[in-house]
């Protein structure tokens, strides 16, 4: 019985592994840019700089706070955890030097929002991605 348990964990906890769903960075399909680097998105979404490479100011979206998804891509892109990004972005408003990104519900949202706005730029399941929106990071 005891062997049953231990299985069933297992192939519980390699579900939930494979459950991660690769995420897409993505810009408005008039944007310029072909590809981001992960230092590039990391500073736009962390309020180190508020510009797109091309020059044009950045519209980032976020997924709703919580969501496994914004996690992920908080995790792989810059490096850190919720907490650590909810307090950069607390100092940075109290001293006046930035707005969080917009948040949206969901990736059909962030897709509407993306697409609608030339300088946007949001991430969603890669498995997501149509033509209405172009990628231009993936990230595991």
């Amino acid at each position: 019985m005891k062997i049953q348990q231990i299985a069933l964990a297992t192939l519980l906890a390699l579900a939930g592994a494979a459950a991660q769903a690769q995420v897409a960075v993505v810009v408005n399909p008039k944007n310029p840019a072909a590809s981001l680097t992960a230092d590039q998105v990391s500073a736009i979404f962390l309020g180190k700089t508020a510009t797109l490479p091309s020059g044009a100011t950045a519209a980032p979206v976020d997924q709703a706070e919580g969501s496994a998804l914004r996690e992920q891509f908080y995790g792989k892109v810059t490096g850190k955890q919720a907490a650590q990004v909810k307090a950069a972005w607390s100092r940075l408003v109290f001293s006046g030097k930035g707005t969080p990104p917009k948040e949206l519900g969901s990736s059909a949202e962030v897709k509407k929002f993306v697409a609608a706005n030339p300088d946007a730029i949001g991430y969603i399941e890669k498995s997501a991605l149509d033509g209405s929106v172009k990628a231009v990071l993936t990230v595991d």
